[in-house]
């Protein structure tokens, strides 16, 4: 890829966790999640642990959004009567990026089989802003944040601000 038409953005990261049952202490994923970005050299604003519930899920993506440009919500992806990060947050996404799913997906049937059927991983964008909404296991954020969130943020943030 031929990087000369990536802008110098600066990346503003809010990570919001969705659980009813951890604090951010006890969470894993986003722990790696701020491990991976901090190795990155990518700055965290915002963090929050919200609750599995459709609008707190959305008042916190709104929240993040007033000082980040980017927002990772990990948890509430899967299929659980509670898991409702997806019907939080699709509503609000004005283009959707469906080649993160898919290669989400695609990475996540590498490492564990047909179980991937599960993840409803997704990403779109807000305005100008990205949103990534991706599962709550350490080892699916990691692949997540790692091998397409890092890699893609500045190219992803350069085009949705043009």
């Amino acid at each position: 890829m031929d990087p000369s038409h990536i802008q110098e953005i600066t990346v503003h990261v809010g990570i919001l966790v969705i659980s009813t049952s951890r604090t951010e202490k006890e969470d894993k994923s986003g722990l790696a999640i701020k491990q991976l970005l901090n190795e990155a050299n990518i700055q965290i604003l915002y963090t929050s642990v919200i609750p599995d519930k459709i609008q707190a899920i959305r008042s916190g993506v709104i929240k993040a959004l007033e000082i980040c440009n980017c927002v990772i919500l990990t948890g509430g992806t899967g299929i659980t009567r509670d898991d409702c990060t997806i019907e939080a947050v699709e509503p609000l996404l004005e283009k959707h990026l469906d080649g993160f799913g898919e290669l989400f997906r695609t990475k996540s049937f590498q490492e564990v089989g047909t179980r991937m059927v599960l993840s409803r991983a997704i990403a779109g964008t807000i305005g100008t802003n990205l949103i990534f909404c991706i599962p709550g296991s350490p080892n699916a954020a990691t692949l997540a944040t790692k091998e397409i969130i890092i890699p893609e943020i500045k190219h992803l943030l350069t085009h949705a601000n043009k």
